[in-house]
């Protein structure tokens, strides 16, 4: 963001000279005589150098001796703003803009620092009220730019810094601006386009080679993503974010083992937090590590326990080591905290299936379709513990639901026949595996394994022709 920048020092000579002037400045500790040129000298020593109250002392010295220069009030104004004394330093600009109204570098200053008041609306009529002066200033435009996205008027923040690289298209932190503001739009090939730009001026911007890791992993660029958190890696190398999102993009390569190696980082970094700790936990899961993948998993729920997916995660390392009853408990949990996920009911389901609790399965599926009555192969599990249950009516209604959602699929009519006999309804059961058979001549094959009850019934055989 734009603020009046105090003179550099480059030359030898020159910076000899001014330690030389800033020794006899501390040893007087302020008190002597300096003219105009001296305190502006020894106020930019203080401002580069992050020494604002040494900085601000020295200008309002120089205020004492010249009260009608606007270049010192807005100086003041600067470093007030820096030091976060907003109000007061709104009073110095106005004190400069009162000596010379068309100060556009005041004004744009005064716009900076009602931004950072949150007076978005007087902050912009600031950058125009400057380019009214100087219709191609670029800091107006760029700071335009950054109100408006501060603001969420991302559409117009384009615009404004469009407007600015249009005047310089060199201006890096304009470009990096579009880009961010084209990446909350998700126009992604525009955001990479204004990133490139960025870097191509500014080759160790670690954020914006960052934010291009993030644009290209939206991309499904995940190769590309991974090098640019790396280049972000190799500016920075404690960025724990690029860590982090470059094990997200190892994860979706499937190069687990360095997605987790990159979590690592995080930790050490930073301690670990639960996204951390359940990233590394998904990922030993995919490896089929289920004891490091509960460790994980646990790990991210004492940091945070009310973590639905973390509970669903650390369920499903346990059925897979089919421990039943504790992957039980850590659905009932996930389903707690999180009751319109169907994904959730769907694996407790499961569970209760496998430990035998029929009527606990039939309420966990059932919610499971009322949450996503377009999922298939819930209405199919509805349907065949319906069956196992002895449910038959209800059963042969779930399997005409699944038929619905796929009707060219042999297998709910296979189900289905079973329950359709059970309930003496011979002929609909036989039309159904005629159904099923026509569409899948292999399912004759699986039938009598499938159905050995059916298959031994000798009218069911002959009016099937087998």
């Amino acid at each position: 963001m734009f603020e009046f920048e105090f003179d550099d020092f480059d030359d030898a000579a020159d910076e000899g000279r001014l330690n030389d002037l800033i020794a006899a400045y501390e040893r007087q500790d302020g008190s002597g005589y300096f003219d105009s040129e001296a305190l502006e000298d020894i106020a930019t020593f203080y401002f580069e150098r992050g020494r604002l109250t040494d900085a601000l002392a020295a200008i309002d010295r120089l205020i004492e001796m010249q009260p009608y220069s606007s270049d010192a009030w807005m100086r003041r104004g600067v470093l007030l703003n820096n030091l976060g004394r907003h109000e007061e330093a709104l009073e110095a600009y106005d004190k400069a803009l009162q000596l010379n109204p068309a100060d556009t570098e005041s004004i744009v200053n005064r716009g900076i620092t009602l931004d950072s008041l949150g007076r978005s609306d007087e902050a912009l009529e600031a950058y125009e009220q400057a380019l009214t002066y100087d219709p191609l200033n670029e800091e107006a435009l760029f700071n335009r730019g950054v109100t408006l996205e501060r603001a969420d008027h991302l559409e117009a923040a384009v615009a404004a810094f469009e407007d600015c690289v249009e005047r310089n298209p060199d201006h890096p932190e304009a470009w990096y601006e579009l880009g961010y503001c084209y990446d909350r739009l998700e126009e992604n090939s525009r955001s990479l386009e204004c990133y490139d730009r960025h870097i191509d001026l500014d080759p160790y911007s670690h954020d914006a080679w960052y934010n291009r890791g993030i644009v290209l992993n939206r991309m499904g660029r995940y190769e590309e993503a991974v090098e640019s958190y790396e280049m972000a890696l190799a500016i920075h190398d404690e960025f724990a974010s690029a860590y982090y999102n470059r094990g997200n993009a190892l994860a979706n390569l499937g190069r687990l083992p360095k997605a987790v190696e990159s979590y690592e980082q995080v930790i050490k970094l930073e301690g670990g937090d639960a996204a951390t700790f359940y990233n590394i936990a998904l990922a030993h899961e995919d490896l089929r590590e289920y004891d490091d993948a509960i460790h994980y998993f646990r790990k991210a729920l004492a940091e945070e326990e009310l973590y639905a997916e973390a509970w669903y995660g650390l369920g499903c390392c346990y059925d897979a080591q089919e421990r039943f009853a504790d992957a039980l408990r850590c659905f009932i949990r996930a389903v707690e905290i999180r009751p319109e996920t169907a994904e959730f009911w769907y694996a407790k389901a499961d569970c209760e299936y496998n430990l035998g609790a029929l009527a606990e399965a039939l309420v966990s599926y059932s919610t499971v379709v009322q949450l996503s009555a377009d999922n298939r192969e819930a209405w199919l599990d509805l349907a065949e513990t319906l069956l196992e249950a002895h449910r038959f009516e209800e059963a042969v209604a779930s399997y005409e639901h699944a038929i619905s959602l796929q009707p060219d699929a042999a297998e709910p009519y296979l189900q289905q026949a079973k329950a359709l006999m059970a309930l003496g309804r011979p002929d609909e059961g036989i039309h159904s595996l005629q159904k099923a058979f026509r569409l899948d001549p292999k399912a004759k094959e699986t039938f009598p394994k499938l159905h050995p009850d059916l298959y031994r019934n000798a009218q069911v055989r002959r009016r099937l022709n087998l």
